[in-house]
């Protein structure tokens, strides 16, 4: 099955979002939307795994320990640069302790085999993405130009930096994800509290 490790967020954030994209997304119409019920904070993307891998990754996460933190969800961005933009997102602001849960899960997953992460983390929300390129934040060879969230951009200049709310992280998931029609489904298959 296909896996990943994130954050949920909250109802309330996930609403006010929601209603965001209602009121932008007519502006990027080829982009690919995020189905609101689908939003998350990454922590790890796993990828395919046994059954029996994902138990060793279920009782590898339940020993991580960290303490609950803040998660403030305002503004919104393009990766990688505006005029080259394949992705866009809403900002995340959460202080050292939401990177380092991303690491302290890192270094549990990678003590079973799970390749560490190659970059620095950089916790965002997807929106939307350019059809047919990659969702990566980082710079691609092939990156060049484009017009595919320019009347987005101009749309989003002339509006207040928008403010979503802020959450308590205090539980974090394994998620496992489907691919199938319309975009993947995300089914929780295990959560884990965050107490130090």
């Amino acid at each position: 099955m296909r896996i990943f490790v994130a954050l949920d967020i909250d109802d309330a954030i996930r609403w006010r979002i929601e209603r965001f994209m209602e009121g932008v997304s007519e502006f990027a119409p080829e982009a690919r939307w995020v189905r609101p019920e689908s939003l998350h904070i990454t922590l790890k993307f796993i990828g395919e795994k046994s059954s029996e891998a994902v138990e060793e990754i279920k009782r590898a996460l339940s020993g991580v320990p960290s303490e609950p933190f803040d998660v403030v969800f305002r503004n919104y961005g393009f990766f990688p640069t505006a005029p080259a933009a394949r992705v866009f997102w809403v900002g995340i602001e959460a202080g050292p302790q939401l990177s380092a849960l991303a690491k302290l899960v890192d270094d549990a997953t990678s003590a079973l085999g799970i390749p560490r992460e190659a970059h620095p983390y950089s916790p965002h929300l997807t929106l939307a993405r350019g059809v047919g390129r990659s969702g990566s934040p980082k710079r691609d060879k092939r990156d060049k130009s484009n017009f595919r969230f320019q009347h987005l951009q101009e749309k989003l200049n002339a509006l207040p930096t928008p403010e979503f709310g802020t959450m308590a992280a205090r539980e974090f998931f394994l998620y496992q994800s489907e691919l199938g029609r319309g975009g993947s489904r995300y089914t929780k298959i295990a959560k884990f509290e965050i107490s130090p």
